[in-house]
């Protein structure tokens, strides 16, 4: 084990003289080896070529989802008793872990800007004494679908159009009025807090159904809810746009200026906890992403703190080539039969396989150097770490190579699967519809104003549906959110239109 921070990790002290990348020290930076002084350039001068072919493979592929993101380094520190919940040593009392935040947008390029209406990204990297836990969620509680087979489709309907390469508002509405389970996170995205003032100002949500365990075996459902201590502030378009009009990096600076001033952002960890036999019979599916479940019925917990306080040293090895998945579980946390959750732990190694490569782990803001890693796996593109040459390299074996099956071993049984085999959404809850959560949140948490200003979000966004059938349905999705609403997104698109 390492005693040096994932902040530190990987870092290179810069010597007097500029050398290629095996050492050899370089003759000039800014003349190449040419045969006279107007003659062509020589091939065997290797330290051109090395510089060249370097800077031709700078940029590893951007990310399909979640393209454009900043972040930080920090402590968690867990303030309250929650061991009868689980047996994770990451949440004992006491307990400080080293980690890293990533915040992005969902939709936009990696050039694009911050201030889109769009959700945020809210992934966390806890590196533990058991394994690297990531958290990787919303600045919402809540997702766009519920089934990951239509993640895909959905993010096709948020990027652009083949022919014109822009995006479009049609074609966003032909899918959510198609994919009615949206209709909750719709609300959220255009109501005030769709657009964040800051990274520092959203709170952020584990936004799937986990389950921990305690040192018993006795299981538990629950639910990150990350509140910032700074407050939640949101932006109005007209605020959003301007300012995407004079910093396009505007939340990437902020984060960055506020650590480097001392400001350092923080968020209060809070619980919801549901007993295991309780989800049968709930009233929303829990295991549904695109349902809450009531703070009144499962009142929040509070755990602990997290806090940013140390920039990246290296933006692009530390934040551009972090890779996080909500698979990345430690003994005392698993997942849930959430089906968008079992996708994406699937979808995001698999990714970062193609973008950065098989052996992503490796790198050091990956590497879970708080703990003994014992792995099988070996060579492969830019293999660092290695065994040493008698350990065996295959299981089993007689020679004295790790077993599994350990102390510290994940548990085996997640939940219950009684069922036959088929493709439906679950039907048990008594309370599921799509829409019902979605009018829930516009009648009894958005203030009068917030109201006002949530219709003429979807006002300008509806009214650039250029198909009048999407267009009425989209009308349509907002009547059955709440019948008022949809009156008067309809009066307020026909104003636009006056």
């Amino acid at each position: 084990m390492s005693d040096s921070t994932p902040h530190e990790h990987g870092l290179r002290q810069t010597g007097s003289f500029t050398t290629d990348q095996l050492g050899k020290h370089v003759a000039s930076d800014e003349h190449s080896l040419s045969v006279g002084a107007d003659g062509p350039i020589v091939l065997h001068d290797s330290y051109v070529v090395e510089k060249l072919a370097a800077f031709d493979r700078e940029r590893v592929p951007e990310r399909v989802v979640h393209a454009k993101g900043s972040g930080a380094f920090g402590e968690l520190d867990i303030t309250e008793d929650v061991s009868r919940y689980t047996k994770a040593a990451v949440f004992q009392p006491g307990t400080k872990t080293p980690m890293l935040a990533r915040f992005s947008t969902v939709a936009g390029e990696l050039g694009s800007p911050d201030t889109w209406r769009d959700p945020r990204g809210f992934s966390l990297k806890f590196y533990t004494t058991e394994g690297n836990l990531d958290i990787v969620g919303n600045n919402t509680p809540v997702f766009f679908v519920r089934d990951g087979i239509k993640f895909p489709d959905f993010i096709h309907s948020q990027k652009r159009l083949p022919g014109s390469g822009l995006r479009d508002n049609t074609m966003q509405w032909d899918f959510w009025t198609q994919s009615p389970e949206s209709a909750h996170q719709v609300t959220y995205l255009m109501g005030p807090r769709g657009i964040p003032k800051s990274y520092r100002h959203m709170n952020g949500y584990g936004s799937h159904t986990y389950q921990w365990v305690n040192e018993h075996g006795a299981r538990f459902w629950i639910k990150y809810h990350f509140i910032a201590d700074q407050g939640v502030e949101g932006l109005t378009d007209e605020a959003a746009k301007k300012i995407a009009g004079e910093d396009a990096d505007a939340h990437r600076r902020d984060l960055h200026q506020a650590i480097e001033n001392g400001d350092f952002p923080s968020w209060t960890l809070y619980v919801q906890v549901m007993p295991y036999e309780d989800a049968k019979d709930y009233r929303f599916n829990p295991f549904d992403v695109t349902k809450t479940i009531s703070k009144k019925d499962y009142p929040r917990i509070k755990v602990g703190k997290f806090t940013l306080n140390q920039n990246p040293l290296n933006h692009f090895a530390q934040i551009e080539q972090a890779a996080f998945s909500p698979g990345n579980t430690v003994p005392g946390v698993e997942i849930s039969p959430d089906k968008m959750l079992m996708t994406r732990v699937f979808s995001y190694p698999d990714t970062h396989r193609h973008r950065i490569g098989p052996n992503f782990a490796d790198l050091p803001v990956n590497f879970p150097y708080r703990a003994d890693q014992n792995s099988y796996s070996h060579d492969g593109p830019m293999r660092y770490s290695f065994k040493h040459p008698n350990q065996p390299v295959h299981a089993p074996n007689t020679t004295g190579g790790p077993v599994a099956g350990g102390e510290k071993a994940a548990d085996e049984l997640r939940w219950e699967s009684d069922g036959d085999m088929l493709r439906a959404a679950a039907t048990l809850h008594s309370e599921d519809d799509d829409f019902g959560q979605a009018g829930t949140l516009f009648r009894e948490v958005f203030s009068a104003e917030e109201k006002a200003q949530t219709v003429e979000n979807i006002a300008a966004h509806v009214g650039d549906v250029s198909d009048e059938a999407i267009q009425e349905r989209a009308f349509q999705y907002w009547e059955h959110v709440d019948t008022d609403l949809g009156m008067r997104v309809r009066t307020a698109v026909a104003r636009r239109r006056d």
